[in-house]
C-alpha cells in the first residue's frame, strides 16, 4: 500500500462503523490513531490492520474529557501530521420522556455533542497552522428529527450537527473540510439484527437491503476525503435503497 506521511484519528472506533473507517484509511496508507472508551476492545482492529500491512496506534479514550482528547490528538499529530479526524461516538438510547433521567440526558449530550465539540476544536487547532485538513462527524436520523423516545439522543445529535455546521462555515475558507454524515438506516450488526427480530419478528430480517454494511459507511467517508475543495460536501445522507424516508 502507498504510505502517507499523515495520520487519521478515529474517535469512537467501535466494532463496526468506526473500525471499518479505520481499516479503510489504513488501507489507503494513513497511520491510524484509534480511540474508544475501553481500549482493550481495539485488539481485533489492531490485528486486522497490522495483518494487512497497515499501521495503527490504539488506546483507551474517554472523549468527554478535554485533557484526554488533547493528549490523544497531539500524540497523533506528533507521530505524523494529523490530516483527518473522524468523530464517531454513538450514544443511541431510547427512553420514554418520563423515564429520561437528568443523568441520562446529560451523559448522552456529553457523549454525542460535547465530546464532538472537543474533538473538532482540538483537530482544528492542529490543522490550522498547516492550512488544511479534514474533520468529519457521524450523524444519524436523529440529527434531523426527534423520534418518540429519543429526546436525549436527538437533542445531542441536533447539537452536534450545529457544531459541525458552524465549524464548516468558519474553517472552510481556511482549507479545512468539515463534513457531517447522516446515517439514515440501521447498520448491519448482530445487535441491530437481534433488536429488529425482537421488535418485528424474524421476517424483519428477510430483506437484506434494509441494513447498511459498515464497510459502505467507510467508503462514504473516503469519498468525502477525496472531494476537491471546489466541490466540498458539508452534509451527506446515506441510506440503503430499501429504506423508507
Amino acid at each position: 500500500m502507498p504510505k502517507r506521511n499523515a495520520t487519521a484519528a478515529v474517535i469512537g472506533a467501535g466494532d463496526f462503523i468506526g473500525s471499518e473507517i479505520a481499516k479503510k484509511f489504513a488501507a489507503e496508507g494513513f497511520s491510524i490513531y484509534a480511540g474508544r472508551r475501553n481500549g482493550d476492545k481495539l485488539a481485533p482492529l489492531v490485528q486486522d490492520i497490522e495483518a494487512a500491512g497497515g499501521e495503527i496506534h490504539a488506546r483507551s479514550l474517554d472523549a468527554r474529557k478535554e485533557e484526554e482528547v488533547i493528549s490523544f490528538l497531539n500524540d497523533a499529530d506528533k507521530h505524523a501530521p494529523l490530516e483527518v479526524c473522524i468523530f464517531n461516538v454513538g450514544a443511541n438510547v431510547n427512553f420514554p420522556i418520563l423515564d429520561t433521567t437528568e443523568r441520562v440526558f446529560r451523559k448522552v449530550w456529553e457523549m454525542a455533542c460535547y465530546s464532538g465539540f472537543l474533538a473538532g476544536r482540538e483537530a482544528a487547532r492542529l490543522m490550522l497552522p498547516r492550512g488544511g485538513g479534514k474533520i468529519f462527524f457521524t450523524g444519524a436520523t436523529a440529527s434531523l428529527r426527534g423520534g418518540s423516545g429519543f429526546a436525549a439522543f436527538a437533542s445531542a445529535k441536533f447539537g452536534l450537527r450545529a457544531v459541525a455546521q458552524a465549524m464548516a462555515r468558519e474553517l472552510g475558507p481556511k482549507n479545512i473540510h468539515v463534513a457531517h454524515l447522516i446515517i439514515d438506516s440501521g447498520v448491519d450488526t448482530a445487535w441491530v439484527r437481534e433488536r429488529r427480530e425482537q421488535l418485528w419478528g424474524k421476517e424483519a430480517l428477510d430483506n437484506p437491503d434494509l441494513l447498511m454494511p459498515p464497510s459502505a459507511v467507510a467508503d462514504s467517508y473516503w469519498q468525502l476525503y477525496q472531494q476537491p475543495k471546489s466541490a466540498w460536501t458539508f452534509e451527506m445522507e446515506i441510506r440503503p435503497f430499501g429504506e423508507k424516508w
